[in-house]
């Protein structure tokens, strides 16, 4: 296990935020520090995690990335432009499904290339390889109502790929699923990712998830959040879930997670922030 520093990173990185100060004003008026000089980059095709307490701010850290909230201070630059907003190099996938109820399987995951103006012969053979990749061919004409919350993120998924982006964000997309659903799309996205090589910044409270999955894993603090570590998975590729149990950097891996985000003393305000 090695514990590197985001400034001893190459600088050919795919995403890169930089000192990301955000505060948010509650109900009440009063300010809330959610992030108080957060750094977190992606070299290209590499898997990241983000892991900390519950509140702390990765979701909004992940928002900031994808251009939906603007940071108080501090920069993000995707390929080395400065993201001033949503664009299609950088998709996202929900925890909550969010596909229209009112459009088929096939049509959800065609949106995103409709926006985009892709011609509909492209759009389809697109729409259909995507989910193809997610396993949920022949299911095209099925609606969201029809559909078991696993498959709800397939398509999810798909439809995000579809845009093909190069940097894919993640906001705990199988958290709400059931244990071995979401096990089985852990090795389905790490199929995929392994396939595609995009780069994903994953948001997750599963240290076994973050582990299997990573390359890297940033650790967050209590509000307001602060990078405590950036942690190297150092376990060999093709990974097998069973198999990483047993591999003797697993458990040291697992430890030190832990004890890193060991409870602190609970933010004196009373605020959660989403998380």
């Amino acid at each position: 296990m090695t514990v590197t520093s985001v400034a001893a990173l190459s600088p050919d990185l795919k995403l890169n935020a930089r000192n990301i100060r955000k505060t948010f004003v509650s109900r009440n008026g009063k300010s809330v520090l959610a992030l108080d000089g957060v750094d977190v980059s992606a070299r290209p095709g590499e898997f990241i995690s983000l892991v900390g307490p519950s509140g702390c701010g990765k979701s909004t850290m992940l928002y900031i990335l994808a251009g939906f909230v603007q940071p108080d201070e501090g920069s993000v630059e995707c390929d080395g432009t400065v993201v001033r907003g949503p664009g299609p190099e950088r998709g996202i996938v929900f925890q909550e499904f969010a596909l229209f109820p009112w459009k088929t399987v096939l049509g959800n995951v065609e949106y995103g290339l409709i926006e985009l103006g892709v011609p509909a012969a492209e759009r389809l053979v697109r729409a259909r390889r995507y989910l193809d990749m997610v396993n949920l061919s022949g299911i095209e004409t099925a609606y969201p109502k029809e559909l078991s919350g696993g498959m709800k993120q397939r398509v999810a998924i798909a439809r995000t790929l579809a845009v093909e982006p190069d940097v894919l964000l993640m906001d705990e997309p199988f958290g709400a699923l059931d244990a071995q659903t979401r096990a089985m799309l852990q090795i389905e996205l790490m199929r995929i990712w392994e396939s595609t090589r995009t780069t994903i910044i994953f948001v997750t409270h599963a240290l076994d998830e973050a582990i299997f999955l990573s390359d890297r894993i940033f650790v967050f603090s209590q509000r307001p959040a602060r990078i405590k570590a950036v942690i190297d998975v150092n376990i060999e590729r093709p990974r097998d879930r069973e198999a990483m149990l047993d591999h003797p950097a697993y458990a040291a891996l697992h430890h030190r997670l832990a004890q890193l985000l060991r409870p602190e003393e609970p933010a004196r305000d009373g605020i959660v922030i989403a998380d």
